[in-house]
């Protein structure tokens, strides 16, 4: 069974920073796509971005350079370095991973996470103005 934990949200002033993490355990394969979604209320959980065990990475538009998701001890951590943080940016994040990866990046990120097979508890995210 595949387990996702996610940490590091927080509080931070509108053009802050925020590194979140999500420790993954339990893969049975080596091929995979990981990567964060986000849920602020009110609205629909949308995909933010993603990397795959070849190392791509996918970043939805929003992000505009601001965000960095990267991966370390093979498929173990991911990691989203968030910089510029706006008040738009608050909400839940959501750590997802589908093992095997069998679409693209984009895919995987589309339609709210309704592709996912894993999913962590979310770790909540504040911006204030």
């Amino acid at each position: 069974q595949v387990h996702l934990v996610e940490s590091g949200g927080g509080s931070v002033p509108a053009g802050g920073s925020l590194r979140l993490s999500c420790v993954a355990s339990g893969y049975p394969y080596s091929r995979y796509c990981m990567g964060w979604f986000r849920q602020a209320p009110g609205k629909e959980r949308e995909g933010v971005a993603a990397v795959d065990s070849d190392g791509s990475t996918a970043y939805k538009a929003f992000v505009s350079g601001r965000f960095t998701i990267s991966k370390a001890n093979a498929q173990s951590n991911l990691y989203l370095q968030m910089n510029s943080l706006k008040p738009e940016d608050a909400g839940m994040y959501y750590c997802a991973a589908n093992i095997p990866c069998s679409s693209s990046l984009a895919n995987f990120m589309s339609g709210g996470g309704d592709k996912v097979n894993y999913w962590g508890q979310g770790t909540q995210v504040t911006v204030s103005s």
